[in-house]
């Protein structure tokens, strides 16, 4: 997926499912470069890091990662909708601010009738143009020039770029914190600006 737009432009999404170890870096290298992103909470991380969840929802724009993560094709239509409004409730009242209308599938797995049901909630479904991977850490043999390499390599018009606010559970790397700073320089280097995601889809 990328945004439907011909501008060389660039949006910069950040998921927050597991920890928030990379927050600090993040918010400090979008600030000093005033650059504008779009971040994706679970339920569960606005819990367990209210503070942080505040702080992202007062300087950019949020959405839902439903509640708990899980495979929403292995579940009920029912548990579908519990994952999402559950979430919803608790990034709302943490943040003060409602995540709709962008939400993400947990691991980009979907299909037509969690769509359907997510739709139906007021959302629209926001996947991406590539994965960083960064999340994999260097125990996965990333680094944080890989994760530079693996967004240029896809640049396009309207690309929507996946990264993680967590560290990785085993080794603890925050690759894509770490390569923030230069990856923000490559793309303005190769010419492109940065957009949120309610601004490529004409939603702000």
């Amino acid at each position: 997926m990328r945004l439907p737009t011909t501008s060389r432009v660039v949006a910069l999404t950040f998921d927050a499912g597991a920890n928030a170890d990379a927050i600090p870096e993040i918010l400090a290298t979008l600030r000093s470069q005033k650059i504008p992103a779009t971040f994706f909470l679970t339920g569960a991380w606005a819990r367990a890091f209210p503070a942080q969840a505040r702080e992202v929802g007062t300087l950019f724009p949020i959405g839902n990662h439903t509640n708990t993560h899980l495979d929403l094709p292995q579940l009920s239509s029912a548990q579908v909708a519990s994952q999402v409004t559950d979430a919803q409730v608790s990034i709302s009242s943490i943040t003060g601010r409602d995540p709709r209308p962008l939400f993400r599938f947990p691991f980009g797995s979907r299909d037509a009738r969690t769509r359907t049901v997510v739709n139906g909630l007021g959302y629209v479904s926001v996947l991406w143009t590539v994965d960083t991977l960064g999340w994999e850490g260097t125990g996965g043999g990333q680094t944080t020039s890989t994760v530079t390499a693996r967004v240029l390599a896809h640049l396009q018009p309207g690309e929507i770029v996946l990264m993680h606010v967590g560290s990785n559970p085993k080794d603890h790397s925050t690759l894509d914190g770490d390569a923030l700073r230069n990856l923000i320089d490559a793309i303005k280097t190769a010419g492109y600006g940065f957009v949120t995601i309610p601004q490529g889809l004409g939603l702000s």
